[in-house]
């Protein structure tokens, strides 16, 4: 649903694209950025909680610095309504979730301990890093809209990959249909006004702006693991 409510947001600035020029960035996970998974790890291990994560999601990080630099690269460099994305190697740069957690334990100065369940890895919280080891529990995620991996762009989205070295454009038409938009944001604001609406009620206006999105639901979120 993130990545739907980023292309949505997409569409609405594009509206006034035609009033004045629109450039952004499409950019990957901020690292340790507040609400992330990287930040909850800092946030488990100040209260000697195990640390958790998928390791079959792979994702692209970039740094607070680079984000900003590839906003601002945008709004120079862009020409309008093109969006620019950092380009990563899929081999080099897509890393997993439980990778990410090793590197940043072993900056501490911790060793990651593998545990085979959630009791294991609390009872082990509470001894273990004194001895230089940190428990973690790593395992397939089952959680709600976790892609296998990311990406940048999709299948029909018209591409300039060679004006600048490390930096991809989408570039886009003024094809947005500003009768639908205009609708969603109505219907969006009437289950506000409302003070109360469900998910599936939000669901069912995304589907309508985008047609082709996926959303894989489970029941479960990542921030309510453990």
């Amino acid at each position: 649903l993130m990545g739907a409510s980023k292309r949505i947001m997409e569409m609405f600035a594009f509206r006034h694209s035609l009033e004045i020029d629109v450039s952004m960035a499409r950019f990957a996970n901020v690292a340790f950025s507040d609400g992330s998974l990287l930040f909850g790890f800092q946030k488990r291990i100040e209260k000697s909680q195990p640390i958790v994560a998928p390791n079959d999601v792979r994702r692209y990080f970039l740094t607070p610095k680079e984000s900003g630099e590839l906003c601002l690269l945008s709004t120079i460099f862009g020409e309008n309504r093109d969006i620019f994305f950092p380009k990563l190697d899929e081999n080099l740069d897509l890393i997993t979730f439980s990778e990410i957690a090793k590197r940043y334990l072993a900056n501490l100065g911790y060793e990651p301990f593998l545990c085979e369940n959630e009791e294991e890895a609390r009872k082990l919280a509470k001894v273990l890093p004194k001895d230089g080891f940190y428990p973690c529990l790593f395992a397939p995620s089952d959680t709600t809209g976790e892609k296998d991996y990311e990406e940048f762009f999709v299948d029909g989205e018209r591409l300039d990959m060679q004006r600048l070295q490390n930096i991809g454009i989408v570039k886009n038409d003024a094809n947005f249909d500003s009768k639908k938009l205009e609708i969603f944001k109505n219907n969006i604001l009437n289950l506000k006004s409302s003070l109360t609406w469900s998910k599936e009620d939000v669901l069912r206006e995304v589907f309508e702006l985008i047609p082709n999105f996926m959303h894989k639901e489970t029941g479960k979120y990542l921030d309510e693991k453990m």
